[in-house]
């Protein structure tokens, strides 16, 4: 099996030193880019396992980054900054990132934040990355929906984390804290409302009326539903 490809996109020469150290030590493959340029044309490439992004960069937006890397590849995306208001974690994790570090950090805790990210996304064991539901089939391994029409929509990593949550364990409550311990990171506010996004993004996708969602019903107080019949191929 090879080893898991992990870049780091980081201004400080120290920072993208001590992360690639842990995480080679770690058993991980790893690049490490100053600028968002060279990051972005080494994607060309390949597209990494997960991707460590610092927010402030000498030539782009952490979050444009952060943002298009969502849009357009199958990476998970931990963002890494010293930005510790609450308001910066909840627009990071809206704009599409699965977690968010605040410097200065353990670089053991990254690891860990890498590894739970791997975990999070690999189906079950023996399983399938395409399942079919009331006229949609979603593709995990290109983060495609397909419709009855053979339409295609595609979904983010972070979307995709949860609309794999959700196919796994239809007509069951789904918690908040389930999908806090299933999907990594701190819980709390900016946690909560980034799960909000991602799932008010999915019902969109799938063309949900967001007043009364047919689908994907929110139980107030408790977590969410799926109400669907899945079939994994």
């Amino acid at each position: 099996m090879s080893q898991p490809f992990v870049t780091i996109l980081d201004d400080e020469p120290q920072i993208r030193l001590m992360l690639s150290e842990a995480l080679s030590e770690a058993g991980f493959r790893t690049a490490a880019f100053a600028r968002a340029t060279e990051f972005e044309a080494a994607l060309r490439n390949g597209t990494p396992d997960v991707c460590l992004v610092d927010l402030g960069l000498p030539d782009r937006d952490g979050l444009a980054v952060v943002h298009r890397l969502a849009l357009e590849s199958g990476a998970a995306i931990i963002i890494i900054s010293g930005r510790a208001q609450v308001q910066d974690r909840v627009t990071g994790l809206e704009l599409g990132a699965d977690d968010y570090i605040i410097k200065p950090f353990d670089p053991a805790e990254v690891v860990a934040r890498v590894r739970a990210r791997l975990r999070a996304v690999k189906p079950k064991a023996g399983g399938s990355d395409t399942a079919s539901f009331e006229g949609w089939t979603a593709h995990f391994d290109r983060f495609v929906l397909i419709d009855t029409d053979g339409s295609e929509t595609s979904f983010s990593h972070a979307e995709g984390e949860v609309l794999r949550l959700f196919l796994n364990s239809p007509k069951r409550l789904i918690s908040r804290q389930q999908m806090q311990e299933t999907l990594g990171g701190a819980a709390g506010e900016s946690f909560d409302r980034a799960m909000d996004v991602r799932v008010s993004r999915l019902r969109t996708k799938l063309k949900e009326d967001p007043k009364n969602p047919r689908l994907i019903k929110t139980i107030y107080g408790a977590g969410y539903i799926f109400l669907g019949d899945v079939s994994w191929s």
